[in-house]
């Protein structure tokens, strides 16, 4: 769940006023106040060291995210600054001799006193001297004549034991005060000098209840502050700490006082500026846009022009300002809270690319003399000037094909939810609006034909960043790029992975367990090779000694380094994305089989997948079981993944011409190099597919191989050509000849002349036999390697040829047996 929708209370009611004594201990809230009392963990609350009574937070020293670090004198448990000691054991360890260097440098300081050496003295000893007195007892051995040994004084029966001191008497201030000092502690007591020597009528109760606390290590007094203020900061503190970010004890001080001294009613409303700081005035900002979000829903937050998108589970803004007719507005709105819920990830953009285009929709509306502000007066011309402004955008280069098609297909999702949502009715924001104020599929332009999908990377490429995996440094891009160019998965989908994503099926195969978060699919399962699935078990196995406290079942395989204490946050798509690209780019030119530099602009995550795509549809792999390693449930989309580029098929086309028979099994291209441009024209229009081969009859060809009346004899036409990659097709049609006269020859009860028509000629099993030995012995011919390339070459031809046979269910009897007969 994020932050924004644990945040988020489900009703927004003013309640009677309630007691939270967990909060605020004898304050009846109300209201927002109420609201924020009741989101608040008593469990949190206690570990941030909340006094509800006091108001005040001491906030622990050895926390990962609050506070600072604590003091490694023994037994200490303030929080450490400069040297890691507190200010107390800093000046404790000064008068006993120490200077800053031994303390950096010690492993070992000793501790102070817990109390007063005096017995049963209840009070903390002093830090001005080494003698263990509390500051009364000090001062009374100081004042004493002769200066006794501190056993003698300790001995005197006139030396008695104090109780705890009583607060300071200032309001804020969490200090001990002192007795003869009008019960302000030193601090106080000597701003009080101050403030009344420069006033001397100045209202002494009216200074202890405005004047700002003194320092002290870890602790943050919020008291001064008004109980709706107190609970918006422990709020907003409590979505910071679970969010993962660290928030030191001195900025939260900066802000209490801040809040304190400028009166502030709400955190919500207050001017950052007047905060000292840039990390204060960070930190109040988190703290107002929690506490904002505790109190929101997204009924309220359509009311704004600006949405947070935190309120409806996403991140980012949504700005409607851009939009000034008050009815498109409304109805960009209104399609937008109801778009919103049903988006996943980044799917929010897509949201806001709508509201961009009913912005630039707005802009055009403008120029009517009345600013289309009224919907019933529109027409479909100002959709036609609406598409001419955008045509003549493009055409000055201020926007591309692709921006012009994006704002036409937003703006008509604007437009047609008007009216799927009834926002054109009388009462509603578009009341009137014209039935033909609206954007077709025809208005839209179309973009350019996108040509083979060319986005996976060579295996060159490929070889050379798999080499300098080891160059990586970090360990989350190293196993995430070896993730991708293994599984092929989505960047988001791999970040998202959970510790626990690697099962085993029955067979004791490993499985990658991963969300299709594109498509709304969980626990989708994708069979990986024993080296994935080592890499991933290692990266386990470094992930559960990095948290070795926090739950397994709650680590992710790819923990953030930032903000993330327990390992439960994942890192992030752009992260990684920038870390992907800076590896790139380190690795300098890198080239392809012909010495040309490869452009790294290519090299993205995303490529992998189309690389991992293309390596099975290159193995054999067939479409449907592609789609299913690849989580598609269209089979276009996934033969938009691994088609056969353009070199690719020439590139097979070229060795396969070489190896070009005529029926009579001789070579038709013995030196194919000089003539293979025109060769690649005919692949295209000079011939047409037929059984085992192709023909370049001219009627033929024209009638896409159905107008020969030789059909189903090609190797008795001169017409025919074949080629290697047809000899398995060959030889399995010669076994069927063959298995067809041993048939018939056996069979009993049949007529002589259809025992003729169904037989296969002789001559037709001799001229097959005879076209298959020469392509079998040119093969034999070639060295191991140009055997290679052939085998290659045909296997992708062969991958994607498609060919309607339409071989008939009975035989079509010959001419000359008709006349027989």
């Amino acid at each position: 769940m994020s932050g924004a929708a644990a945040l988020r209370p489900l009703l927004r009611v003013r309640r009677a006023q309630q007691a939270f004594g967990h909060v605020l201990a004898g304050v009846l809230l109300d209201g927002e106040a109420a609201q924020l009392a009741a989101f608040l963990d008593p469990v949190f609350l206690a570990e941030a060291g909340w006094d509800p009574a006091r108001r005040v937070l001491s906030l622990p020293a050895g926390h990962a995210l609050l506070g600072c670090g604590r003091c490694k004198a023994a037994g200490c448990q303030t929080t450490a600054y400069a040297g890691g000691v507190c200010r107390r054991c800093r000046t404790r360890l000064t008068a006993a001799g120490m200077t800053a260097e031994q303390m950096a440098s010690a492993e070992y300081l000793p501790p102070r006193a817990a109390q007063c050496v005096v017995p049963g003295c209840l009070r903390e000893p002093g830090s001005s001297r080494t003698t263990g007195l509390c500051r009364p007892h000090n001062r009374q051995y100081r004042q004493r004549t002769g200066k006794p040994a501190l056993e003698e004084f300790l001995a005197d029966p006139r030396v008695c034991p104090l109780g705890p001191s009583a607060d300071c008497a200032v309001f804020a201030c969490t200090r001990p005060g002192e007795e003869h000092r009008s019960g302000y502690c030193r601090s106080h007591y000597e701003r009080w000098r101050a403030a009344v020597t420069a006033d001397p009528g100045l209202d002494a109760g009216q200074w202890r209840e405005t004047e700002q606390p003194a320092t002290e290590s870890g602790l943050v007094s919020l008291r001064g502050l008004p109980p709706l203020v107190v609970v918006q900061v422990l709020a907003g503190l409590q979505q910071r700490t679970r969010d993962g970010a660290r928030t030191g004890d001195s900025d939260l001080r900066v802000v209490c006082r801040a809040l304190a001294g400028q009166g502030a009613v709400s955190v919500t409303g207050f001017d950052a500026g007047a905060v000292p700081g840039a990390k204060a005035r960070k930190l109040l900002r988190a703290v107002a846009r929690y506490a904002r979000l505790a109190v929101c829903d997204p009924g309220a937050e359509q009311a704004a022009d600006i949405w947070d998108l935190a309120v409806f589970g996403h991140g980012g803004r949504l700005d409607f300002t851009g939009i000034t007719q008050p009815w498109l507005r409304e109805s960009a709105k209104e399609r937008a809270a109801l778009d919103l819920p049903r988006r996943r990830g980044r799917g929010a953009s897509h949201v806001g690319e709508a509201v961009m285009s009913a912005a630039r929709l707005s802009e055009s509306l403008r120029t009517r003399p009345d600013h289309g502000d009224d919907p019933a007066a529109l027409s479909r011309r100002d959709i036609e000037n609406f598409l001419s402004r955008l045509a003549c955008l493009e055409s000055a280069g201020t926007i591309s094909r692709y921006q012009r098609n994006l704002i036409c297909r937003g703006a008509r999702t604007v437009l047609t939810a008007i009216r799927e949502q009834g926002l054109a009715r009388p009462g509603q924001p578009a009341a009137g609006l014209p039935g033909d104020v609206t954007i077709t599929r025809a208005d839209i332009p179309a973009l350019p034909e996108r040509g083979e999908p060319g986005r996976d990377l060579p295996p060159e490429i490929m070889s050379a960043l798999c080499a300098a995996l080891n160059t990586l440094r970090s360990g989350n891009l190293k196993i995430a790029t070896q993730i991708a160019a293994d599984t092929g998965r989505r960047p988001d989908e791999i970040v998202s992975l959970p510790l626990d994503c690697l099962a085993r099926d029955a067979g004791g195969a490993p499985v990658l367990i991963y969300s299709n978060i594109k498509a709304h699919r969980d626990g989708r399962r994708l069979p990986v090779s024993e080296h994935t699935a080592a890499a991933i078990t290692a990266q386990q196995e470094r992930v559960t000694a990095r948290y070795s406290a926090a739950p397994r079942a709650s680590l992710a395989l790819l923990p953030s380094p930032q903000r993330n204490p327990d390992g439960r946050k994942h890192i992030s798509v752009a992260s990684i994305e920038e870390q992907h690209r800076a590896w790139v780019t380190s690795l300098g030119p890198l080239r392809t089989r012909d010495s040309t530099v490869f452009d790294s602009a290519r090299i993205v995550l995303y490529a992998y997948r189309h690389t991992y795509a293309q390596r099975h549809a290159d193995a054999g792999v067939p479409i449907d079981v592609l789609a299913e390693l690849m989580d598609h449930r269209n089979l276009d989309v996934t033969r938009g993944y691994y088609r056969v580029g353009e070199d690719r098929r020439r590139d097979a086309v070229d060795k396969v011409t070489a190896l070009q028979f005529d029926r009579h099994g001789n070579r038709t291209w013995r030196d194919a190099r000089d003539l293979l441009d025109a060769e690649h024209a005919r692949y295209a229009i000079g011939q047409v597919a037929v059984p085992y081969g192709t023909c370049s009859e001219p009627s033929n060809v024209a009638a896409g191989g159905g107008a020969c009346p030789v059909r189903f004899r090609c190797a008795g036409c001169d017409h025919f050509r074949t080629d290697v990659s047809h000899l398995p097709d060959l030889t399995a049609h010669l076994d069927d000849l063959l298995r067809t006269r041993e048939r018939l020859a056996a069979m009993t009860g049949v007529d002589d002349w259809a025992r003729a028509a169904a037989m296969p000629a002789e001559q037709e099993i001799t001229r097959i036999r005879r076209l298959i030995g020469r392509i079998e012995g040119d093969i034999a011919q070639l060295s191991p390697a140009d055997r290679a390339g052939i085998d290659e070459a045909v296997g992708m031809l062969r991958k994607h040829r498609a060919l309607n046979l339409g071989m008939p269910a009975i035989r079509a009897r010959p001419a000359a047996q008709e006349e027989t007969a």
